[in-house]
């Protein structure tokens, strides 16, 4: 079989429709082999073709003949110096970075690791020799043609995203509409009854946990658990076929771009959680799979003085370099991929703060964050951070473009909810788009992505049922996860028969869904919250890929009732552009009026002053937005009003009587939603101003505007 000069660019193997192109970069091989595998047969090695062409420190070469389903991996070789940070071994099959799809899985019962295992000099003991072929997934060539019939990016704005976070698998594992040869796929999440339920809480986008290809840890198959989260990225270009119903050889591929475009059609976007900040193969000790045996030195960020060993921010071996032109091309090939060839709406950076660090922490102008500035495309999607990693927390201080994980709202939703006295403060930041985050520095309030629960903690049904973590099934007595979950589930730990308790727990989980989804910024929310997804307590449910995970879709009557409060928030939200503003309140009044666009009010109907701030002991209060101030304009060009809102905050566990306040019109409240209250018997009438109104210990109570003639403002 003959080998062309073939091309540099682009690198992985692509084909044409003749045959296929090889290209992989290595600046410190000495020789690069392709070796081709029978389709049938994934073990029995068929070929082995030598790349002898090198251009910029990229082996290539082209094969007529080759086509679509054609299984291979490289193998390179080099020196093997471990403490000079040189890893090349060529009994070790590698997959190559930039494999369109993946075949197979890592077996660790085969000699994956570059070293003998077991010798007391680890890996400064030399080459281990055993061939690692047998126990390595393989490169799939794929065809790159697919019809996506019209399909466009849905460019959703941000002030009018909400945001869905959701597992694969988990999503639909346990769903009775899916069929049962679709649950735990790609083509289940598309599927008509999940696409009808996104919808009717609201979701106009699906961030799904990774779906890049990524490695179950040995240890945990040994103790009979997965990598169930899959934040353990082998290559940052095929979607995972663990999720695939149409197999491992290219149509994993087929498969995400139909869930794409169905759920395009649908008006949901889709964004991917990434994971570019480290790969699976570990420390200095780990397994060379790929990136170690290719080029150690220019992927991963060694320690200057010990070359040997790995600089470790993310707390699993290793640390990508993207300060290295190769390792911010790899990463920028990889997104653009995502977008152009499958479509995907945006992405959540995992440890983003990795990602950004220059010599001495994140940096604001990195070489990371200038690449992502200056693409085309890029630059036009969604962009999340998670701003931190296990030694920085960046909480607001990315730059223009980036939306973020808001951990400060996170923390302070909950701390006012718990009922923590001198909490009211800040809370007031996070109910407005967090502008003492964002305010000054080119965003708006959209920048702050809000979340009370995410996939890493408690649910929300666990948040306000365990004072505990019970991490016991993941086996590590328990010692992984947060370790405390202070005070918020009313005295007894877990599932309880006492009807005053769950009704208290029912009442804080519609606390926090009411503050989330009416809070200025952007709403996540975490999978299964709307039907109170329990996880018995397991606040790290990483490796468990079963029902402590999935999601279950059997709903009694309470979680059918927060079902229904759920979907009628987030309708409250969606009809009013008061809640989802572009900017931040100004708080002051409008052109010299009596209007104002945000208030703060004491329980007696007056606006708070400096000295209610200092309260310590204040847990009550309220928030009159403004739909006449508002001073925004639509995308047509045309001023934006709305009605007015009063929203009434009781975090004390005692009632507190609230006066109603006078408005410049003739106008009364309306109450549209209270907490106190299941969905299903929510407050009618209306209540004139200067009214009193028992707010019930622990709750909220929305209101509107509503003028005299029965309008709108």
């Amino acid at each position: 079989m003959k080998v062309l000069p073939g091309r540099r660019s682009p690198l992985g193997a692509t084909w044409d429709g003749e045959g296929v192109n090889f290209a992989v970069f290595s600046e410190h091989a000495t020789a690069v082999e392709v070796c081709l595998f029978d389709a049938e047969n994934p073990a029995r090695e068929t070929a082995r073709l030598r790349l002898r062409e090198v251009t910029a420190h990229v082996w290539h070469g082209y094969v007529r003949g080759l086509g679509p389903g054609q299984l291979y991996g490289f193998r390179l070789d080099g020196p093997y110096e471990p403490q000079h940070g040189l890893r090349f071994n060529p009994f070790k099959l590698l997959l190559d970075p930039y494999a369109r799809a993946v075949a197979g899985n890592v077996d660790w019962k085969h000699p994956v690791f570059g070293y003998p295992l077991g010798n007391p000099d680890g890996d400064l003991a030399g080459r281990d020799e055993g061939d690692s072929a047998a126990g390595m997934p393989k490169g799939v060539v794929v065809d790159p043609a697919y019809d996506w019939e019209g399909d466009r990016p849905l460019r959703t704005p941000w002030y009018r995203t909400v945001i869905y976070e959701a597992h694969v698998r988990g999503l639909t594992m346990r769903h009775p509409d899916v069929p049962p040869e679709l649950r735990g796929t790609y083509a289940g999440v598309a599927h008509p009854a999940v696409v009808e339920h996104l919808k009717s809480i609201g979701v106009t986008a699906v961030e799904l946990l990774p779906v890049h290809d990524f490695v179950d840890d040995s240890q945990l198959l040994e103790r009979g658990l997965r990598n169930y989260w899959g934040y353990n990225t082998l290559n940052f270009f095929s979607p995972d076929a663990r999720y695939s119903g149409s197999g491992d050889r290219g149509g994993q591929v087929r498969e995400f771009r139909d869930m794409v475009k169905a759920l395009h059609r649908a008006g949901l976007e889709v964004i991917l959680d990434v994971v570019y900040n480290h790969t699976a193969e570990g420390n200095h000790l780990g397994p060379t799979l790929s990136f170690k045996g290719i080029d150690n030195p220019t992927y991963y960020r060694l320690k200057d003085d010990e070359p040997r060993y790995y600089m470790d921010y993310t707390g699993t071996g290793n640390s990508l370099d993207t300060r290295h032109p190769q390792v911010l091309k790899l990463v920028n090939d990889s997104l653009r991929y995502w977008v152009q060839e499958m479509h995907v709406d945006g992405f959540r950076f995992d440890l983003a703060a990795t990602l950004a660090r220059e010599e001495h922490g994140m940096d604001r102008l990195s070489s990371f964050f200038d690449v992502i500035h200056q693409d085309p495309v890029l630059s036009e999607v969604k962009l999340i951070a998670e701003p931190w990693d296990i030694g920085e927390y960046q909480v607001g201080n990315f730059p223009v473009l980036w939306t973020e994980w808001n951990g400060r709202y996170r923390d302070d939703v909950r701390t006012y909810w718990r009922g923590d006295a001198g909490s009211v403060d800040e809370l007031a930041y996070r109910l407005t788009g967090s502008s003492d985050l964002y305010g000054d520095d080119g965003r708006k309030a959209y920048a702050s992505i809000n979340f009370v629960t995410a996939h890493d903690g408690f649910t929300l049904n666990d948040l306000v049922s365990y004072e505990e973590k019970h991490n016991e099934a993941n086996g590590e007595n328990n010692g992984d996860g947060e370790q405390h979950n202070r005070s918020l589930n009313f005295g007894i730990e877990g599932p309880t028969d006492d009807p005053g308790i769950a009704a208290q727990r029912e009442k804080q989980k519609r606390n926090f869904l009411a503050t989330l989804l009416l809070s200025q910024g952007v709403p996540m929310i975490l999978g299964g919250d709307e039907i109170g997804r329990t996880q018995g307590g397991n606040n790290n449910a990483y490796c468990q890929d079963n029902e402590i995970s999935w999601l279950d879709w059997e709903l009694d009557d309470a979680r059918r009732d927060l079902l229904e409060f759920t979907r009628r928030v987030a309708r409250l939200r969606r009809e009013h552009p008061i809640f989802r503003r572009r900017k931040f309140f100004q708080g002051q009044k409008i052109r010299g009026s009596e209007l104002k666009d945000v208030r703060w009010l004491r329980p007696d109907g007056e606006e708070m002053g400096d000295a209610d701030w200092g309260t310590h002991f204040v847990r009550s209060f309220g928030m009159l937005l403004g739909g006449d101030a508002m001073m925004e304009w639509d995308d047509e060009g045309e001023r934006v009003f709305d009605d007015s809102f009063l929203l009434l905050f009781n975090a004390a566990p005692e009632t507190v009587t609230f006066v109603l306040p006078g408005t410049p019109t003739p106008a009364r409240w309306e109450p549209v939603l209270d907490t106190s209250r299941p969905a299903a018997a929510q407050p009618e009438g209306l209540h004139d101003p200067g009214a009193a109104v028992e707010l019930p210990g622990r709750s909220m109570l929305v209101l509107r505007h509503v003028p005299d003639d029965g309008g709108t403002d």
